[in-house]
């Protein structure tokens, strides 16, 4: 597993996969729409609304793949910060641009590992409503698709013996929606008919990113519209 100072760990992910398979669907019943969209191999952004603390454990425990999020640093504290180190989370401070932090996932994309970020950068509404950029930086930087991922119904009820989690055995929706680029003409073709990535070479300028924040909250807000009607939440 991870070491306090080094990368984090593709096995520690893994490990930190079936303790979320373990707590969430004993805690709680999740239903998982739309996990075949989640690619089976390479690099990929899962992009998560945020609404409630038990979000990210969420989606760790019913993605298909292992997933290092960058979580805020403020969550590393006493024991819980070598243990979500050791199961291959990400400690970013939100407050500056964390050089170690984007080194890190980085080097989670170029492994081809599954990154999970909250793009809202902090939890509100669960609406993708304000977007930072560090989204569109690390997609345009790697070359990596981003999936939509909305989790619903982790609000809506509180719990009659913790308060501050929903009811236990409530149901916890969590609809994955379809890989998509965040720059329009990311992917070419070849001779062959096959598309293949344009990896990192994606222009970086403030303006790029900015319009690549643009489509990506598009294309989330249309995610979250469509996973509400489907779902009914």
């Amino acid at each position: 597993m991870t070491q306090a100072t080094g990368s984090p760990s593709p096995r520690g992910a893994a490990v930190g996969r079936g303790i979320g398979i373990g707590l969430m669907y004993g805690l709680w019943k999740p239903r998982v729409l739309g996990a075949w969209r989640v690619p089976a191999s390479g690099p990929v952004i899962l992009a998560v609304n945020h609404s409630h603390n038990i979000d990210g454990p969420m989606l760790m425990g019913t993605a298909p793949r292992p997933v290092h999020f960058l979580i805020k640093k403020e969550a590393f504290v006493g024991p819980l910060d070598p243990f979500l180190r050791g199961i291959g989370q990400l400690k970013v401070d939100r407050t500056t641009a964390d050089r170690t932090a984007i080194t890190h996932a980085l080097g989670v994309l170029e492994k081809g590992g599954a990154l999970g970020i909250f793009p809202e950068g902090t939890r509100g509404e669960g609406d993708f409503a304000s977007l930072r950029a560090g989204l569109a930086y690390f997609a345009v930087r790697s070359g990596a698709p981003i999936v939509p991922v909305a989790v619903l119904g982790s609000t809506e009820r509180r719990g009659r013996l913790i308060s501050a989690l929903p009811p236990l055995r409530s149901r916890v929706d969590v609809v994955f929606g379809d890989a998509f680029e965040a720059q329009e003409g990311a992917r070419s073709s070849d001779k062959g008919g096959g598309g293949r990535r344009v990896g990192g070479s994606g222009r970086r300028t403030r303006k790029a990113l900015d319009e690549a924040t643009v489509r990506i909250q598009a294309r989330l807000t249309a995610h979250l519209d469509e996973a509400r009607r489907f779902t009914g939440r």
